[in-house]
């Protein structure tokens, strides 16, 4: 199975979404802290603006946001992501990633494109694994016929794609395929980059959770081939 299609810029129409980014932005900016917005922008490696607003405040200001709103149409969530994302402060990103953790339900595989815009977008970790382990997790685990996606986003040479193919599985527990996770893991096994070696050594460790011996005979088996890194992030929990 292969998604494909163009997602236009600010998706469709959508009075939800009319309605919601009205109310959003007037809360938030109304409570930006441009002091704490400096230390805030600081922390994230100067990946985006920040407002200000510390997560217990912005998710208070959030169900203001949303009261009364109904439940959204998948063209609803893609409306509301994609205008967040336009948005430069990060915290109209967090709103969105928060908000398609409550409504990946209501979300078809044909969501896919727009969940892999957003990790490509102003990617960091700290939107990137929330999208991955709830919306593209949950979307692969109600279609399963997109786990192909993921063998496709795995080789991407986009780290953050790969990134979030290794983090996808991270809530499956015993559904995980595990044949695919520790495909995944061998695929980027050799990836220079910090947060790729991160990520395989926590979908791992991850797993071990569930299966510690399986983690561990793996690893046996494979060692010479990861990072030290890596090992040690998978080994955390279990020991060598």
């Amino acid at each position: 199975m292969t998604v494909t299609g163009a997602v236009a810029a600010d998706g469709p129409p959508s009075a939800l979404a009319d309605t919601v980014l009205e109310r959003l932005t007037a809360a938030y900016g109304a409570a930006a802290d441009p002091a704490r917005a400096v230390a805030m922008r600081a922390y994230m490696k100067d990946v985006a603006p920040f407002l200000g607003i510390p997560a217990p405040g912005r998710r208070a200001l959030s169900r203001t946001v949303l009261a009364g709103t109904p439940r959204p149409e998948e063209s609803d969530c893609t409306a509301i992501a994609l205008r967040c994302w336009a948005l430069p402060p990060r915290e109209y990103q967090y709103f969105a990633v928060d908000y398609l953790r409550r409504f990946a339900g209501r979300c078809s595989s044909a969501f896919l494109p727009v969940t892999r815009r957003l990790i490509t977008t102003v990617p960091w970790w700290d939107t990137v694994d929330l999208l991955a382990v709830h919306v593209v997790g949950a979307l692969v685990a109600a279609d399963p016929r997109l786990a192909v996606e993921m063998d496709a986003w795995i080789a991407d040479d986009d780290l953050w794609v790969a990134r979030a193919a290794l983090l996808h599985q991270l809530a499956y527990k015993d559904r995980t395929d595990v044949d695919r996770l520790f495909g995944h893991c061998l695929r980027q096994s050799g990836h220079p980059d910090f947060f790729v070696r991160k990520a395989i050594g926590w979908s791992l460790r991850e797993y071990a959770r569930t299966d510690p011996d399986a983690v561990r005979a793996f690893l046996v088996r494979e060692r010479g081939r990861f990072a030290p890194l890596t090992v040690r992030e998978a080994l955390r929990n279990i020991g060598a």
